[in-house]
């Protein structure tokens, strides 16, 4: 049966349709097209999450459109009944509800076009046709359609595809979608029909003339002739000769305006009887249903879904029509049709209805309510029943967000609690919202039919979901409701809930998931923040500060939203300049915080003013403060009214404050009275790129540069502590910015003697000149050099060549942004205002001042050494050493053998490495030369050892050393040639210089350790280098190593990267390269700490740790676990508590948290810091008092300190905390701790009871077993052994005994034992055959 349907509800995996004679049906996803259906068949989760909208608008084969964008509600669809279901049946998983079982059929349906076509011939396919039809294809110009029908096919321009009634405009149509289309034009091969979409086209279309009655679709418009009124409708001919009828339901409302017999009327066909025979046809000539829309009220616009809302109480509603046994037809108003079902009458059960007597029959006025609509139909469902008018809700949209209502328990699940509210409206609690705390049993609170007291807290109409909670601090809350962007005003107070934690602060979640951000620096006054204070769940008083209504974000407050944070803000009785006193009440990382007297006002105290004050260094300063002391003499420096704080400070002794301002007087500071010269007061308030910006006063700033701060820099830069008030020099004043620049370098802030100036101030290039010696820190470091800052507004540039005496490849690890460099002045140009410099050493001459050959200097058959400059496909470009002479070596010129994969060979070079090659052709007018690598142009004397100039410890050697080397060379016979040469190929073409590896001998400290393992980055034995020393090494240990010294300068160098697999690294350069391989090894990585710790460089290896954790990838989780617990290492040996607590809070969260407890634990028990080993423990046995390990660990400690009955009191303690299936396997564990740590008697006693109460436990016989014989108590296991083979036990567990039995009495037992091993093994086996 075929049938119209109009769309009411579009779910993510069925349509929801409204039928005739208010009928419901709905269509699966998976009867929508065969070619959907394929794509669904097709698709993968990954595909669906991640697969790009573009692609899948392309038709891509493995992505799913959403059933929400192909389809709208409104839409018509001609659609085949594919099956009935029985009542009280579910029809598909995605219409469960766990709390609802209907009872009434339920229809489903299919619009896949071979279905709903069947039957219709290839000729009825005509202008006006309208039917069902699916993308099969997407094409250069359109899309090719599926009809169903054999030999016919639709296409549908882009043009038009653009004019239809679906989501995606923007977009193209999905392979898989299925719509109505009206036919326009028929091919002349009568086999490709185009189509249209559009709206308009689809309501004025219809046919005049079919050939089969099967061709008459559902949906199509055609023209009838009206035979015969009757009581029900009218009968119609369409067609010519189709027998069809209209039910009154589906005729105009007036009277007047129904046709007569003998009208010829337009009207399209519902459905059709398939019963009937002939097969007849319904058909509605309503005005929606003709123009395909929405059934309206009045106009066109007033739809009758908004006329009347779902639960609308309607006061006049008349009977007009009784239909006895299903209900009552009324009328609203003048013109809107209505109907109240049968069961809808009256809360009692009625059989059936009059219309003549009753208090319903027609004519009467009823008080209803809207329950329903039939879209379709364009029919208001209504009930009159009392209870149904009497309900506060009748769906979802009718509540209010943070309305506070009483609800019935209906049904508790794991994952959630359903709750009635009012008749059919149900509502959800997550179980995070069952009440203020953690609910470990939520089914003795919960009973089904309770009542509880609930606040609505989301109103999801689109998803008809409706969420409650029932924390009593929200629900009695009296503070202000927060459910959208519009109630979130700036100073707002209210409660909400902490929805996440994360790294930089707390996401909390108002009403209707609305969501604001807390920073730290707001959740509380505490410099360290745990994440255990503020659990997921926990209710808060918060404050709202900022609202972005456009990016959608609120900035909240946690410290401000406290009840008594407005008593902290109120600052007004505290003045700036005042004398004041307080008790400190923190410590922070640069301040502690006070509490002043008596005015309670939070006040910060910069520890570097603290400091100055008492003549201490900082540390020390900061160390002789806690919590409680009091501090007086302290002057009010400023004031923060939007934080409720003042900064104090110490007052400078009266020689310095003679010279600047008073603080107090800043508030009137006018920059007209500030002069170049003057001291004043300021504070720092942040650091930038250029300094640090200072505050004089509300309306003066100022900056400090860098090179201002000190008369001698150090080896980094450094700027004051943000938040620090100090006296500052005015180098300059800007009156129109009023603007400041500033100084705190000794020679112009004090007046005692003039300070010693190591780094003279530079303001530009008039304070510079050639040769000039000028330090600064690195601004910039470029592809071509590095930018240094030696002045207030002068940078000057070190090119690459001016960096270093010798070559350096890796010259950017060298160099750090902010390092302080020393370097000469070498070039200014005034007028490009450019300054060069070099670093190069004073001993080495300029490069201007080195000989440099020409290309005329060098003749055909000249034997050069060169350095690679670049490898290019045809071949390797070289450049003469001490030269800018550079030429071509082709890839023909580089091997004897025409055979060798020179390719291979020319990948193994790379840019800087040292290679001798011969002149073979100079082209001065060309100003070319080319050069030739071949083994054959040269000899062995082409490698010997040459004197280099300025080499003066050649002079000294005398003939001596030229014996010793050829003794040398001797004895070493070829193996020496061979360490002289790199072979890039197998045929030992090409001969490369190489140098020997230097490496320290450094005393190699404690190293990181990890789990038991021993991370040393220098093991003991250098593979990579003793395997390259020759014989001659072993042979003469006294004398070879003064030889190979002298050799030394001689030596060949080559890559030291080619043997990096088997040698360790020695360099920070050497670690580099390995992590460029591995770079999620984290034993490379904390190798690499290690060697940084050895050189007492703690912060970089903290740092190397950090960057560790972010390049290995996020699957290594073991990897990262081994780089966080190195951390906690390096900070227990070499850091402080806090910084250790924050590391290791920060690794709990990152890792599994109970790993990370108790490997803090076992790092303070190796580290000999039992104290914090213990309460260690017992922190994690108060958060993971459920695993059975952490118990045992604990109680392992305990025994292998001496403090056994500390251990013994764990068990009771733990049998209470751990589920009752650990028991029995954590007491064999404490049994066991004491045969090994305590009283092997007592772990014996345990024992016993086990196996007393627990005989078939045989795993526990063999543990029980195995602690006897480790006591070599032969009369004991023997003991046992005889006892557990009493047992009815099968041959199997008999044979596994006997065998343990033996292997003991082979390790620690006699030959006696054995013999009667043998002879009880042979009586059990005796019996168990007589048994058979």
């Amino acid at each position: 049966m075929r049938v119209l349907a109009q769309i009411t509800n579009v779910l993510p995996l069925c349509l929801v349709v409204s039928l005739p004679n208010q009928l419901l049906g709905h269509i699966p996803i998976t009867h929508i097209s065969k070619e959907l259906n394929a794509r669904l068949e097709s698709a993968t989760p990954s595909d669906e999450e991640h697969e790009d909208e573009d692609s899948e608008s392309e038709a891509g084969p493995s992505s799913v459109p959403d059933l929400g964008e192909i389809f709208l509600p409104g839409q018509y669809l001609t659609a085949v009944v594919s099956k009935v279901h029985a009542a009280g049946t579910t029809v598909e998983s995605m219409l469960k509800r766990p709390d609802v079982d209907r009872a009434s059929q339920r229809v489903e349906l299919s619009i896949i076009p071979e279905e709903v076509n069947d039957g219709i011939p290839k000729r009825d396919l005509g202008t006006g046709m309208i039917l069902p039809a699916a993308i099969k294809s997407v094409e250069d110009h359109g899309y090719v359609l599926n009809f169903g029908v054999p030999d016919a096919s639709g296409f549908l321009s882009f043009k038009d595809a653009k004019k239809g009634s679906h989501g995606l405009k923007p977009k193209r149509l999905p392979v898989g979608m299925t719509f109505q289309v009206a036919i326009t034009k028929k091919s002349d091969n009568g086999r490709i029909f185009n189509v249209s979409i559009d709206p308009v086209t689809l309501k004025t279309s219809h046919v005049s003339e079919l050939s089969t009655v099967t061709s008459v679709l559902p949906g199509l418009l055609v023209s009838g002739l009206v035979t015969a009124e009757l009581p029900t409708g009218l009968n119609v001919q369409i067609l010519g000769y189709f027998d069809a009828s209209i039910d009154q339901h589906h005729l105009p409302s007036s009277q007047a305006a129904r046709p007569k017999i003998g009208d010829k009327i337009k009207a399209r066909v519902l459905w059709e009887v398939v019963a009937a025979q002939p097969r007849r046809f319904a058909l509605s000539s309503l005005p929606h249903v003709l123009k395909l829309g929405l059934a309206s009220v009045g106009s066109d616009t007033n739809y009758l879904r908004s006329a009347f809302p779902m639960g609308t109480v309607i006061d006049a509603v008349k009977v007009i029509r009784v239909e006895t046994e299903f209900g009552l037809v009324c009328q609203i108003g003048d013109d809107t049709p209505a109907f109240v079902h049968i069961s809808n009458v009256s809360d009692e059960h009625i059989n059936n209805l009059s219309a003549t007597a009753g208090n319903w029959k027609v004519g009467t006025v009823h008080r209803a309510r809207v329950v329903g609509f039939s879209d379709l139909d364009g029919v208001v469902q209504l009930s009159l029943k009392q209870t149904i008018l009497d309900q506060k809700f009748m769906s979802v949209s009718d509540v209010t967000v943070g309305e506070r209502m009483k609800g019935t328990v209906k049904l508790l699940s794991d994952k959630s609690l359903f709750i009635s509210v009012s008749g059919s409206v149900d509502a959800v609690v997550w179980p995070n919202h069952y009440a203020d705390i953690t609910l470990r049993h939520p089914e003795k609170r919960f009973k089904s039919g309770g009542t509880v007291k609930a606040r609505v807290l989301i109103v999801d109409p689109s998803r008809n979901r409706l969420c409650l909670t029932l924390k009593k601090t929200l629900v009695e809350s009296d503070l202000p409701v927060i459910s959208s962007l519009e109630d979130a005003k700036p100073g707002t107070v209210t409660h909400a809930v902490v929805f996440k934690n994360l790294d930089k602060g707390l996401l909390v979640e108002f009403f209707n998931n609305l969501r604001a951000f807390v920073p730290q620096r707001e959740i509380n006054d505490n410099a360290i923040q745990s994440s255990d204070d503020f659990p997921i769940g926990r209710v808060v008083r918060v404050k709202v500060l900022e609202v972005d209504v456009g990016g959608s974000k609120i900035l909240a407050s946690i410290r401000q939203g406290a009840a008594n944070f407005e008593s902290a803000l109120d600052i007004s009785g505290v003045e700036d300049g005042a004398i004041v006193s307080g008790s400190v009440t923190a410590l922070h990382s640069e301040h502690a915080v006070l509490s002043l007297k008596p005015s309670k006002v939070r006040a910060l105290l910069a520890f570097a003013n603290y400091a100055k004050h008492r003549n201490q260094p900082v540390a020390q300063a900061k160390a002789s403060l806690t919590v409680g002391d009091s501090i007086t003499g302290l002057t009010v420096v400023s004031r923060s009214t939007e934080k409720g704080l003042v900064f104090v400070g110490y007052n400078q002794p009266k020689k310095e404050r003679s010279r600047r301002l008073s603080i107090g007087a800043n508030s009137s500071l006018k920059i007209e009275d500030i002069k170049e010269g003057q001291l004043i007061p300021g504070l720092i308030v942040s650091h930038g790129r250029k300094g640090a910006v200072v505050r004089v006063s509300n309306k003066i700033s100022g900056s400090l540069h860098p090179l201002d701060v000190a008369d001698e820099y150090g080896p980094k830069l450094h700027l004051p502590a943000a938040n620090s008030t100090l006296n500052f020099a005015v180098v300059s004043v800007d009156q129109k910015r009023k603007h400041l620049t500033l100084s705190t370098r000794p020679s112009r802030v004090t007046l005692d003697d003039t300070p010693i100036v190591v780094d003279k101030e530079i303001d530009g290039l008039d304070d510079v000149r050639v040769g000039q010696k000028v330090r600064g820190f690195i601004k910039n470091i470029a592809d071509h050099g590095i930018f240094v800052s030696v002045g207030r507004n002068l940078d000057v540039r070190v090119q690459i060549k001016e960096l270093f005496d010798e070559f350096v490849k890796d010259w950017k690890s060298k160099f750090d942004v902010d390092q302080c460099v020393e370097g000469r002045i070498t070039a200014i140009d005034a007028e490009k205002h450019q300054v060069e410099m070099s670093l190069r050493s004073d001993s080495k001459a300029p490069a201007a001042a080195r000989h440099v050959s020409s290309l005329a200097d060098y003749a055909v058959g000249n034997k050069v050494d060169a350095m690679v400059k670049s490898v290019e496909l045809y071949g390797i470009f070289l450049q003469i050493d001490g030269t800018n002479v550079s030429g071509l070596c082709h890839k023909s010129q580089i091997s004897d053998n025409a055979d060798a994969d020179v390719q291979r060979a020319m990948q193994n070079l790379t840019q800087g490495d040292r290679v001798k090659a011969v002149v073979l052709s100079v082209e001065l007018e060309k100003r070319r030369i080319n050069f030739g690598l071949k083994p054959s142009y040269f000899s062995a004397e082409d490698f010997a050892p040459t004197r280099r100039q300025g080499d003066a410890s050649d002079e000294d050697e005398g003939a001596g050393s030229d014996a010793e080397d050829t003794e040398n060379a001797d004895e070493s016979g070829s193996e020496d040639s061979d360490s002289e040469v790199v072979e890039l190929n197998s045929d030992n073409d090409v001969v490369m210089e190489e140098v020997s590896p230097q490496s320290g001998n450094r005393p190699a400290p404690s190293a990181l350790q990890i789990g038991g393992f021993n991370w040393s980055s220098k093991p003991a034995e250098q593979d990579g280098f003793v395997g390259q020393q020759s014989d001659s090494d072993d042979s003469d240990p006294d004398g070879g190593h003064e030889r190979k010294k002298k050799r030394k300068k001689h030596e060949i160098e080559h890559d030291l990267t080619a043997d990096m697999h088997n040698r360790t690294p020695e360099s920070t350069a050497d670690f580099e390269r390995l992590l460029l391989g591995s770079p999620n090894s984290s034993y490379i990585w904390v190798q690499y700490m290690s060697f940084q710790m050895q050189l007492s460089e703690i912060e970089k290896a903290r740092e190397i740790g950090r960057r560790a954790l972010k390049v290995i990838n996020f699957r290594e989780e073991q990897e990262k676990l081994n780089v966080w617990i190195a951390l906690l290492n390096l900070e227990n040996l070499h850091g402080n508590l806090e910084s250790l607590e924050a590391l290791f809070k920060d690794a709990a969260r990152h890792n599994e948290a109970k790993t990370v407890y108790l490997r803090l634990a076992a790092i303070f028990e190796q580290t000999g810091k039992l104290e914090q080993a213990e309460e260690q423990y017992q922190k994690t046995c108060k958060k993971f008092g459920k695993s059975s390990k952490v118990w045992t660990l604990f109680a392992q400690f305990y025994l292998e300190h001496g403090r056994p009955e500390d251990g013994r009191k764990l068990l009771a303690r733990c049998v209470q905390s751990l589920e009752k299936r650990k028991h029995l396997k954590t007491v064999s564990k404490f049994a066991q701790l004491e045969y090994n740590f305590g009283d092997p008697e007592r772990g014996r006693t345990i024992f016993e009871g086990i196996v007393s109460s627990h005989p078939k436990r045989y795993d526990l016989w063999f543990i029980y077993l195995d602690m006897e014989a480790g006591q070599k108590n032969v009369g004991a296991w023997r003991n046992l052994f005889e006892r557990v083979l009493t047992q009815k036990m099968s041959d199997h567990k008999a044979k596994a005994f006997f065998k343990k039995w033996l292997d003991i009495e082979k390790r620690v037992g006699d030959e006696e034992g054995q013999e009667l091993v043998k002879s009880k093994a042979m009586e059990w086996a005796g019996k168990a055959t007589v048994q058979e």
